[in-house]
């Protein structure tokens, strides 16, 4: 089983539009409502992929009663965190060139007692679970420490901890020596303070961050593939995709692949590489399932590139 956390979920609106022009009348050609946050995501694709997940999650007001209705119509067991503050509703519009537009609200403000609360959910669920997720930004009311609590806590209760999260968060974490981190290109190049233009910088700047107390590194770089680094060794993996309808949640199909594969070695970056590819190619924040998948099209090697390019650099 594996245990999702996410500490500021969402209620995303999706709008599909031929183009973006500020000031203007856009007439969306698609639309959709989905439950969201990154942990939540993830408990949608290892649904979608037939494996047992529980999703962890602070609800308020009515977007927060519809994205508990939304996840159990999915066949996705919530643990929910009642709170005072409504949840947070985001809006992402993606238009027909693969341009996404994401806007994000903030998020209700937890309390003292709403912040105990949730980790004491995740203590009481993590029980039976083979990994816990934590994934996303953190609410007002959590510090930059929060995540780094819960690793420490997993750990000891001999739970595995994927975290997926960047800036302060992320620093403060990795001395607790999360099992995975999932950052993308961005985020790496946020956590070691210097731009990332080629492979090999990301593999480098994965390398840092397992210095730093990270067992792993899983490194998202978009049209570029993915790398993972951990002590075993490293891999760079990569599948074609013939065109992006929308990247909403590719990241987080790609740790739930990861993770659904055991989340250690090529074989799980491979799984994670055709489960973020097949999530590009479907609308919205859609999930892709095993048909959606297509295993032979990975390539992973552990001969990393590491003098090409990145398609698109991180300054």
């Amino acid at each position: 089983m594996i245990l999702t956390v996410t500490p500021n979920p969402s209620l995303d609106r999706t709008y599909e539009v031929p183009a973006l022009d500020r000031g203007e009348v856009v007439r969306a050609t698609g639309e959709r409502v989905d439950p969201g946050g990154k942990g939540v995501n993830v408990s949608r694709a290892v649904t979608a992929a037939g494996r047992r997940t529980v999703a962890v999650l602070p609800l308020g007001g009515a977007p927060g009663a519809l994205v508990a209705a939304l996840l159990d119509a999915q066949g996705i067991e919530v643990a929910a965190v009642p709170v005072a503050g409504a949840t947070r509703s985001n809006i992402a519009l993606a238009e027909a060139d693969g341009v996404l537009t994401k806007i994000n609200a903030p998020g209700p403000e937890l309390s003292a007692a709403e912040r105990e609360a949730l980790l004491e959910t995740v203590r009481s669920r993590s029980r039976d679970a083979d990994w816990i997720a934590c994934c996303g930004s953190l609410p007002r009311g959590l510090a930059p420490s929060w995540y780094a609590e819960l690793v420490a806590r997993a750990h000891a209760a001999g739970v595995r901890i994927a975290l997926d999260t960047s800036g302060p968060a992320l620093l403060r974490a990795l001395p607790e020596r999360p099992d995975v981190v999932k950052p993308n290109a961005a985020e790496l190049a946020e956590a070691v303070g210097r731009p990332l233009a080629t492979v090999g910088d990301a593999a480098r700047a994965a390398g840092e961050l397992r210095e730093r107390g990270a067992r792993a590194v899983l490194a998202s770089l978009g049209a570029d593939g993915q790398l993972l680094v951990s002590e075993a060794g490293t891999w760079f993996g990569a599948a074609p995709v013939a065109a992006v309808r929308s990247n909403v949640g590719a990241g987080d199909a790609s740790l739930a692949g990861f993770l659904a594969a055991g989340g250690t070695g090529p074989e799980a970056l491979a799984s994670a590489v055709a489960h973020g590819a097949a999530a590009v190619g479907l609308p919205g924040s859609v999930m892709p399932a095993p048909a959606d998948l297509d295993p032979a099209a990975v390539t992973v090697t552990a001969e990393v590139p590491v003098d090409r390019p990145l398609k698109e650099p991180v300054s």
